[in-house]
């Protein structure tokens, strides 16, 4: 009928002149199959079909007299996907308390700048020389210059760079420069915490990490950020070798990042002798460097004040969380994909 009176007069015409109303009826026809006339010829039994366990039902002994409904469990339901933790954030909280567990104590920073005295003098970097360019870095234009620390220990790193101060070494044998040391700069690596900290004093023996963003030019792809986690630490004891330092370096890929295969090499770091790279084989990339590690050296050490060895190592850990997690692109880390966050799979 509405189809008929529409060919002479819209019902949107209608409505709008408030001269007419649409109304939606549906009519349903229901028919018996021949199974159902099979059962009824067999004779039914007429039941009471509930699904919802009332309080009056209880009360009045009626539930005793009544067919609960059966669930289909099997039938598809919609997906409910809950608040949670941003899954990487979840990553590093459990390497912070797998950390805590071990004994480790946490170093904190204040700011995510650092001076070059922190990020590279300290740690037995010479200025102007190739051995400070095995990370690219970023700098301040302004603030250009921070503070250095208490003037003694400055003259001691100064005297190693120099000559090698007490060590027995011959240092790096220039004329080193302090303006230059005062120049400001994204921290480039977590080692410039560990600088600190021994600087400051530990206990020994002693057990410290942390957990720090740090900034590096580089192309981004799979497996490189210019703005990226590390994990840093270091064991300070009398009795240490290079063996406890790979021992702790496998018990990291296998027990917390879930590598199945590690293999380590020989590397090269200014501040460390021995030094070694750690790989993990990524079953969607092959291998992966996640980590570098070495002895400290006494040019390093001796002037913040440690007269014992100490073991140390920087990981990358975003790239740890992709095995965790896995994924084949560092950047889905910080992704806003809904898809990626919903779906993650949780970290033990």
């Amino acid at each position: 009928e509405a189809k008929e009176l529409e060919k002479f007069v819209p019902i949107k015409e209608l409505k709008t002149r408030k001269i007419g109303e649409e109304d939606t009826k549906a009519e349903r026809e229901v028919e018996i199959t021949e199974e159902g006339i099979k059962l009824a010829e067999k004779g039914l039994e007429l039941k009471r079909e509930i699904s919802v366990l009332t309080p009056e039902l209880i009360k009045s002994g009626e539930w005793r007299n009544v067919e609960f409904k059966r669930f289909n469990i099997q039938a598809p339901v919609r997906r409910v996907y809950p608040g949670k933790k941003q899954p990487y954030r979840v990553f590093l909280d459990k390497i912070r308390r797998k950390l805590i567990e071990m004994g480790f104590i946490e170093m904190t920073a204040e700011s995510l700048i650092e001076t070059q005295f922190w990020n590279f003098d300290a740690l037995f970097q010479p200025q102007n020389h190739p051995a400070r360019d095995w990370t690219d870095t970023y700098q301040l234009k302004y603030p250009k210059y921070g503070f250095l620390p208490e003037e003694e220990l400055v003259e001691r790193v100064k005297a190693s760079h120099e000559h090698g101060w007490t060590t027995g070494s011959r240092g790096w044998g220039y004329k080193w420069d302090p303006r230059m040391a005062m120049l400001l700069m994204p921290r480039a690596h977590a080692t410039a915490l560990s600088a600190r900290q021994l600087g400051k004093g530990v206990q020994i023996p002693g057990k410290y990490f942390a957990i720090q963003r740090v900034f590096r030019p580089d192309v981004l792809d799979r497996t490189h950020l210019i703005e990226f986690n590390q994990v840093d630490g270091f064991v300070v004891d009398e009795s240490l070798t290079f063996k406890h330092l790979l021992g702790i370096l496998k018990r990291f890929a296998v027990e917390i990042a879930g590598a199945k295969k590690v293999k380590f090499l020989p590397d090269y770091y200014p501040f460390t002798e021995p030094s070694v790279q750690m790989s993990a084989y990524h079953e969607e990339l092959g291998w992966v460097e996640f980590g570098g590690a070495g002895v400290f050296r006494e040019e390093m050490t001796k002037p913040l004040g440690i007269d014992v060895p100490v073991i140390a190592w920087g990981i990358g850990i975003d790239r740890l969380a992709m095995f965790k997690l896995g994924i084949d692109d560092i950047r889905y880390l910080f992704s806003y994909d809904l898809k990626w966050l919903r779906e993650a799979k949780l970290v033990w």
